[in-house]
């Protein structure tokens, strides 16, 4: 069971005498603005919330969800940037127990469309500016859509995004019930709505929060957008710890350090490719001018840490987690070991394991497998997909697809994916539905996307294409045929025509082979010609 242990800020007593059944962002919410009242929880734009404030949005616009005709368990989607319309809904659906399904801002049309249609979203919140992409989408399979900041008005399919209604009373949630439905990469199949619970959310934020040790004094700053886990996170780990969680709309290279200092910035969260991002750029007294003192920064290689302390100051911290558990493995700066992830967290457990789920020796690389000792501190499953949430949980534990290995001292080193998933500057790719794109083009008969190294610690895309007969592939308007269909990040670096890909017996394609060979002199890459990705 979970041993509480003081931290600055926030005394082991509180949670160690909350009841389970106050795991919820509700329970979280009024407890909190009992004990913090008027001390600033959150800012966002020109908006700041205190923790007061905070319960009182999340009653106000579970009402107008309530008004609006949305009931216990219903799915709203959201296509949004953070901005605040995003933060009340999140925190209106929590205190009606209704899901909340946020949508990656870089999705397309086709991705979109599947979103909502596998997540049986009732309702869809989007910003004006992403109005064009649900165009592409086709019949949108919702009953409404609400508009954010429609300069014009809503139209006939439409309507405006709705103010604050009168307050109504939290329902009965229990830490059980679905928190929000997060989208991840799939690899032989579409992507996968992990059923998130509220108390996966509380633990998140406790186990963040202990790691980074954070208090009340605490400014949490992030760039990272709020539909996924890692700045939802942050929400809890403020909302805990009686820190103060400042949300950035965006991730600027240039103007970072200068907005960490004008946010006043104590703690700081980077994605692994951010840190060598920031490297690049030029010196300047911006970087030690600042009051940052710690950051989350999972992935990141032990030499960019140390670089990036000795130029900012900034200590960072690793770990491990995934959308579909917690940070289960980690270390806080006084007992970080440099090269590794760190030790499992109290609460979980971890082996590493053979294809056959046998545990292997220490040292010996094998699969990453987790389990939770607190009911809820996991997802709950993959949403409508009974199928592969027995696969990830087979033997009831939660299968990573990482490759780690394990030292006799219980430090986890981390090697590689077993998964085909591709991880490019802090988002995963599916390659599946990248495949699917590049198959819907009338030149392609054969496609298969894998990751090759990139300078920026994760991955780079590349696609291997064999052509119909009689046909040429040409990159550069294959490039403009993705633009429209996939997301900026999914679009591949890199592109090869083959006269046919390498396959088992049975025809299956062999991706390792693919891997392996990486990229060749008759590769074409985007950056070397200078093509440069629409963002839209």
């Amino acid at each position: 069971m979970f041993n509480a242990r003081a931290m600055p800020g926030f005394p082991a007593t509180t949670v160690a005498t909350l009841p389970p059944m106050d795991r919820t962002l509700p329970r979280m919410l009024l407890l909190q603005a009992e004990r913090f009242g008027g001390r600033p929880l959150v800012t966002v734009g020109a908006q700041t919330w205190s923790f007061g404030d905070a319960c009182t949005i999340a009653a106000r616009r579970g009402g107008c969800l309530r008004d609006a005709g949305i009931r216990f368990g219903d799915r709203i989607a959201t296509l949004c940037g953070n901005r605040s319309e995003l933060l009340e809904l999140l925190l209106g659906c929590a205190w009606i127990g209704a899901v909340l399904v946020p949508v990656n801002t870089a999705a397309m049309g086709p991705q979109i469309s599947y979103y909502l249609r596998d997540s049986g979203a009732r309702l869809l919140v989007a910003e004006h500016r992403y109005l064009e992409r649900l165009d592409l989408a086709g019949p949108l399979p919702v009953e409404r859509v609400w508009v954010v900041r429609a300069e014009n008005g809503a139209d006939a399919k439409t309507e405006p995004f709705p103010p604050l209604a009168q307050a109504v009373e939290a329902a009965a949630i229990g830490p059980g019930d679905p928190f929000a439905v997060l989208y991840t990469s799939g690899t032989t199949g579409p992507s996968k709505g992990v059923v998130c619970p509220h108390a996966q959310y509380f633990w998140w934020g406790w186990n963040t929060a202990t790691l980074l040790e954070l208090g009340p004094g605490d400014v949490l700053c992030t760039t990272l957008p709020l539909f996924h886990i890692n700045a939802l996170n942050t929400l809890a780990q403020a909302l805990l710890t009686g820190a103060h969680m400042v949300l950035e709309e965006r991730f600027s290279a240039s103007r970072f350090w200068p907005a960490m200092a004008e946010q006043n910035a104590t703690v700081i969260y980077l994605l692994g490719a951010m840190v060598p991002i920031l490297l690049a750029q030029p010196v300047t007294a911006a970087e030690q001018s600042h009051r940052v003192r710690r950051g989350l920064g999972p992935g990141v290689p032990a030499e960019l840490m140390s670089a990036f302390n000795a130029r900012t100051g900034v200590t960072l911290v690793d770990g491990y987690g995934s959308t579909e558990t917690n940070f289960t493995i980690g270390a806080t700066v006084a007992e970080r070991k440099p090269g590794t992830m760190g030790r499992i967290r109290p609460g979980f457990a971890a082996r590493v394991v053979d294809e056959h789920d046998n545990p292997v020796d220490p040292g010996v690389p094998g699969e990453l497998i987790l389990r939770a000792d607190e009911p809820f501190a996991f997802a709950s499953g993959y949403h409508a997909m009974p199928d592969k949430t027995v696969e990830a949980w087979r033997n009831l534990w939660f299968h990573t697809g990482d490759r780690v290995l394990c030292d006799a001292d219980g430090w986890f080193r981390f090697i590689d994916r077993l998964k085909d998933v591709i991880r490019r500057r802090g988002e995963n790719i599916s390659s599946y539905e990248v495949e699917q794109v590049l198959l819907s083009h009338p030149d392609i008969a054969a496609a298969a996307v894998f990751p090759v190294p990139s300078d920026l610690a994760e991955d780079e895309a590349m696609a291997a294409l064999v052509p119909h007969i009689g046909a040429t592939i040409d990159p550069l308007a294959l490039m403009g045929f993705c633009e429209s269909r996939l997301p900026h990040f999914a679009i591949p670096r890199y592109v090869e025509a083959m006269t046919d890909l390498p396959r088992t017996e049975t025809g299956k394609i062999q991706k390792f082979v693919l891997r392996a060979r990486g990229v060749t002199p008759q590769t074409w890459d985007r950056d070397a010609v200078g093509y440069n990705v629409r963002r839209q």
